[in-house]
């Protein structure tokens, strides 16, 4: 074999991709899984140096998954911010996910992508990823999203909106009998989003989910390690009662 610096800088190019990818799925391998608890999303909009000190905040309050919403500034470096927070949470276990934007998935360590509706040819995507990755996806009262989630394999599902907010969107209002039927239909983590706080969460007692998916309800509190650990508190006594239920002891 001939060796010239072409080659040479062709092998450096080929060890670089492939230690990156290495380092990505063992990072994956190491990060804690999706099984429910607090699911923060993120507004990468109020730029890094409000979101992070936020962000390290909520997490030591009991924050179990960060999702970064697609809500982005005019210019804004994408790449930055997100290696910039994985770098951050990643510290603490916890896996990154992107609103959507599921081809930011091959050039970052994002470990994985929530889509609002089902994602056309989750296949393709898959292959395109080519790595290990977590997703989810929006649900509403038709039952047929969490059969296509659990027949899909999706690590989660999210119902949106329980109550009327400004940050759900489009979403429209989600039945409590619709959550309780879909815990019937799907093993899957089921969690609640949408005008949430802590004076409301007591009213889904009993629906059998798994966490709550926040945003403003930590990231615009106060204190927000004090708010993320008041809502696990109400978490943990919610899911004992839905526990008792099911027992009946």
């Amino acid at each position: 074999i001939i060796y010239s610096s072409r080659n040479g800088s062709l092998l450096e190019s080929f060890l670089y991709r492939f230690r990156k990818r290495l380092a990505i799925i063992m990072n994956m391998a190491l990060t804690k899984q999706i099984k429910g608890g607090l699911y923060l999303v993120v507004d990468p909009a109020i730029g890094l140096d409000a979101l992070l000190p936020k962000v390290e905040q909520a997490i030591k309050g009991g924050v179990d998954v960060v999702q970064i919403w697609n809500n982005w500034q005019d210019g804004q470096n994408k790449h930055e911010l997100i290696e910039v927070l994985c770098g951050l949470v990643h510290q603490y276990k916890i896996p990154v996910l992107i609103n959507e934007e599921w081809q930011l998935l091959q050039t970052t360590n994002l470990d994985g992508f929530h889509s609002d509706n089902i994602p056309n040819k989750i296949s393709n995507i898959r292959a395109v990823i080519d790595r290990p990755f977590l997703f989810g996806i929006t649900c509403g009262n038709d039952l047929n999203q969490v059969k296509w989630a659990t027949k899909n394999n999706a690590d989660y599902i999210s119902f949106c909106s329980m109550f009327p907010s400004p940050s759900a969107g489009i979403c429209e209002i989600v039945d409590k009998a619709t959550v309780i039927a879909a815990r019937k239909l799907t093993a899957l983590p089921i969690y609640l989003a949408g005008g949430i706080t802590l004076t409301n969460i007591e009213e889904l007692a009993g629906v059998g989910m798994d966490g709550v998916a926040l945003i403003s309800s930590i990231m615009k509190a106060c204190e927000p390690q004090v708010t993320a650990k008041e809502f696990k508190e109400k978490l943990f006594m919610l899911k004992a009662l839905n526990n008792e239920a099911i027992t009946g002891k």
